[in-house]
């Protein structure tokens, strides 16, 4: 049995959105449990995902609130990130017969950016953390705040404005060649 590319893409838009249904929920989980702390302080204890900050919501309540403010940035950008993987895959801009366009090309340099933004945010959040247990602050790992691998966000960025770039330079030969004809 031989499995074409439009059932693999078909699998692949089902898979991203189960994704982005559970990224959506963990960054309203990060989000909500923020607004739970100013209500009651008392259930710091068992945020989302047993994330325990209790220790840091004692030492600040700004510290508190910009390490989740980063924990949400970086769910709800891991969230949009597939968001645009449905987007493209549930479009007709996906053209298989002509893979060079416009429309692959911007859909690449945004997960581009995305992905550097998801490791920058994802990076200074592990750099805060770290710089909170230093002050004596005790904190979960990185990891279960789901702030850890941001080397590998920052790669895949990179990889992906290369290919975003060769996608540029197709497109110009592809207009090019049309143009000859």
């Amino acid at each position: 049995m031989k499995i074409s590319t439009v059932q693999i893409l078909k699998v692949l838009y089902i898979l991203s959105w189960i994704i982005f249904v559970g990224l959506c929920i963990v960054a309203g989980g990060f989000i909500v449990n923020a607004f739970f702390a100013i209500k009651n302080p008392a259930v710091v204890k068992y945020l989302w995902q047993q994330v325990d900050l209790s220790d840091l919501f004692k030492y600040d309540h700004g510290y508190f609130f910009v390490i989740n403010l980063v924990m949400s940035i970086v769910a709800v950008a891991k969230a949009w990130l597939f968001y645009l993987i449905i987007s493209i895959l549930h479009s007709n801009k996906l053209n298989l017969l002509q893979l060079f366009s416009k429309e692959v090309r911007r859909f690449i340099f945004k997960i581009s950016y995305l992905a550097l933004l998801i490791g920058l945010f994802s990076k200074g959040g592990a750099n805060y953390t770290a710089w909170l247990i230093e002050q004596g602050v005790k904190m979960p790992d990185i990891q279960h705040m789901q702030l850890g691998g941001a080397d590998v966000w920052l790669f895949m960025s990179v990889i992906l404005f290369v290919i975003a770039q060769i996608f540029k330079r197709g497109i110009e030969l592809q207009q090019e060649s049309e143009l000859t004809i």
